[in-house]
């Protein structure tokens, strides 16, 4: 039942997605210019086992992708909820944890094909990194995305107005990714901020896909930042089927 109700919501969104291939196609845009004019400067710094500058770039800039895309995914469902959609969808027999998993397996996907063509871009610009690492790479992406989407949605039904939520998300978003070492290690920074780095979640998912793209698989930044990315996405999938609840009830 869970898994026909959560197909169900999905291939609604994934329709919905599809007919706006714009959109879709936009929302690797800055991430493609940070990679066109930000990846040059990181040539001669001294990155040593990090890898190159595409390696070290590269697995920061996928994760920019699922942090500010899914971290703004609740726009929609204030849009939905002020033209009633969300109150209709409450009233059918759909599980509650479907109506979020529909909607979060969706952006998943989206933003997981928008990585390819990020990586495809990368490799013509000169990035070099194994297929196991760029798999595990893209694995990281959707489960970030689940995360933060699902708090997203959490978000976006506890406020009225896009006015509300937007300062909200981006509130959250930009310190998380300054101090998360998207664009540069945090090694690289001095102590005090290192260390105050890694009360954030992020960086420990940036680390491990760095790992994984110089082929370092079996490595503390991986087992910290596997351990993390579930952790995380179990705990937003939890806290976003309460609030469906709450909200239905």
């Amino acid at each position: 039942m869970l898994l026909h109700d959560t197909a169900l919501i999905c291939g609604r969104y994934a329709r919905q997605t599809l007919r706006s291939r714009f959109a879709m196609l936009f929302g690797v845009l800055m991430p493609l210019l940070y990679l066109l004019f930000f990846g040059p400067l990181l040539t001669d710094l001294p990155l040593g086992a990090r890898g190159t500058s595409w390696q070290v770039l590269v697995p920061g800039l996928l994760l920019q992708l699922g942090l500010f895309g899914a971290a703004f995914a609740g726009f929609t469902i204030i849009i939905e909820k002020n033209l009633g959609i969300v109150e209709r969808m409450r009233v059918t027999p759909v599980s509650r944890l479907a109506l979020l998993l529909g909607r979060v397996l969706r952006d998943a996907a989206v933003f997981v094909l928008q990585a390819v063509l990020l990586v495809l871009a990368a490799l013509v610009m000169g990035l070099r990194a194994p297929l196991a690492g760029v798999l595990i790479g893209f694995a990281f992406v959707a489960l970030l995305t689940v995360s933060l989407a699902s708090l997203s949605y959490a978000l976006a039904l506890k406020v009225r107005t896009p006015q509300e939520f937007g300062p909200a998300v981006n509130a959250l978003t930009m310190p998380s990714m300054l101090l998360s070492g998207l664009m540069l290690p945090m090694t690289l920074a001095p102590g005090w901020l290192d260390v105050l780095s890694h009360l954030m979640p992020f960086r420990y998912l940036v680390d491990a896909v760095r790992d994984a793209y110089v082929g370092s698989y079996a490595t503390t930044h991986m087992l910290y930042g596997v351990l993390v990315a579930l952790s995380l996405a179990a705990l937003a999938v939890t806290v976003g089927t309460r609030v469906f609840r709450r909200a239905g009830a």
